[in-house]
């Protein structure tokens, strides 16, 4: 755990000035087998100090990896001479942030350092289930990871806090021959929030998934590509968190409404059916821990719901404390730095479409001929909100049925124009969590949703 050399250091921060002082520590471990050979293993460890001063309207910052009770100072000063600076020279005639929320604000884990053998023992022994059961694959990849984020926070105004956000995820990939003798991948994965201890404890508790990869990509390798055009389709929770995250979170990012998203016009409109509500989650949703709680963000706000569009209608951005005020919003805790050399940007946490009332069994009956679809490999958007994703699994519906397996495809669309086709939203949930968002710098998130119908444009062979 990392000390605290912070605290002591408040009678340090300039008077007339907004201060966040914030030691971090980044952890990444990795291990890959392909076909039972190691080609990675990897250990990383990231650790320093940062100071960040806004005054006037402008930011001075500072970092540097070293961190002890002199460099601590030495950052905090040098930040606010940066923040003096352009205050003289850059500044905007602003005051300080109105006054948020004082505290101090623990959520941390027992992170138990693990031996990096310890992974590969484990992603091992999953290869060589894999490889005894089912040697018919054409080849089979076992990733075994983990990260972690440790902060330790000291503001002026604001929540002081001490996070530790940890997860671990096995991936296995499967390799399997069409009939034509041509590749078909799949992937499952496994984990999420915790140490890989809590998450993994024995090998046997991974083959039924296992089993159900080697199921799933057996159907797709006798599936079909599907017919080209507008199609009513069920999206999967997988796909329809794929959705709330790329092509509706970025464009609501109030950094990104500045430069020109499509959701600056579109506040207080119709966006959606009346079923489409999305909300980006801060540490709980429905009674339950998100996939990555955050409690408190990096500008000391403590982190409540982003409630973004409700009954259809776009009714919020997230913010980060300077774009709330210039909004007249709230800022409920989504300035997010990945790493002690980074100022915290407006990042999502837990950003998710809200499950309906519907069972996926009648979505399914109600169509004649459409899709359901189920995975995804990549996906992409802009601030228009234009999006497109890889699908890598799916069926075909045909008479209310599922039929055939689907080959990869691709479903494309406009966020804001689709979601107002939506008409049938299941009562369950599904969450992701295994991936990092780009947006300058990573961020672990997480994003999920129920299954929706919808009309979208798919794509063929």
């Amino acid at each position: 755990m990392i000390q605290d050399l912070l605290t002591n250091k408040k009678h340090l921060f300039a008077d007339g000035a907004n201060t966040e002082l914030r030691a971090q520590r980044n952890t990444n471990r990795q291990v890959v087998l392909l076909n039972g050979n190691l080609v990675n293993n990897m250990q990383k460890d990231q650790f320093g100090v940062s100071a960040r001063v806004y005054e006037n309207g402008v930011y001075g910052f500072s970092s540097t990896a070293e961190y002890t009770d002199e460099t601590v100072k030495e950052v905090l000063k040098a930040a606010s001479e940066n923040a003096a600076f352009l205050a003289r020279h850059a500044g905007k005639g602003k005051g300080l942030f109105r006054p948020e929320k004082p505290g101090r604000i623990i959520r941390a884990y027992d992170l138990t350092e693990i031996e990096q053998r310890t992974y590969i023992e484990f992603a091992s022994a999953l290869d060589s289930y894999i490889a005894q059961k089912y040697p018919d694959l054409l080849s089979r990849t076992v990733v075994a990871m983990a990260d972690s984020m440790e902060k330790l926070l000291c503001v002026s105004n604001g929540c002081d806090g001490h996070s530790v956000l940890p997860r671990s995820y096995i991936l296995v990939i499967m390799n399997y021959p069409t009939p034509e003798g041509k590749p078909v991948e799949l992937m499952k994965i496994f984990g999420g929030c915790g140490t890989f201890d809590q998450n993994f404890r024995k090998p046997e508790e991974c083959y039924a998934g296992i089993d159900e990869l080697y199921d799933r990509i057996r159907q797709k390798a006798e599936g079909v590509y599907p017919e080209a055009g507008n199609k009513t389709v069920i999206l999967g929770g997988e796909l329809s968190g794929m959705l709330a995250h790329e092509a509706v979170g970025h464009t609501v990012e109030a950094d990104l409404v500045i430069g020109g998203s499509v959701a600056g016009p579109n506040l207080h409109k119709r966006v959606g059916s009346e079923l489409v509500n999305l909300t980006d989650f801060a540490h709980t949703a429905f009674g339950k821990p998100a996939p990555l709680p955050v409690y408190v963000d990096d500008e000391g706000v403590e982190a409540t719901d982003a409630v973004l569009i409700k009954d259809g209608v776009l009714v919020g951005y997230m913010n980060n404390r300077d774009s709330a005020e210039r909004f007249g919003m709230v800022p409920t805790g989504n300035a997010r730095a990945y790493l002690f050399s980074d100022e915290p940007l407006i990042r999502m946490r837990n950003t998710a479409v809200l499950p309906g009332t519907s069972k996926l069994a009648d979505m399914i009956a109600s169509i004649d001929d459409g899709y359901y679809l189920l995975e995804s490999n990549n996906g992409q958007a802009d601030t228009t909100g234009e999006f497109m994703y890889g699908v890598t699994f799916g069926y075909e519906i045909k008479k209310g049925k599922l039929g055939r397996a689907l080959l990869d495809t691709t479903v494309s669309g406009v966020a804001f124009d689709m979601l107002k086709t939506v008409d049938m939203i299941s009562d369950d949930m599904t969450w992701v969590s295994a991936g990092m968002c780009g947006k300058k710098q990573p961020m672990p998130v997480g994003m999920g949703g129920p299954a929706i119908r919808c009309r979208i444009t798919i794509g063929g062979r």
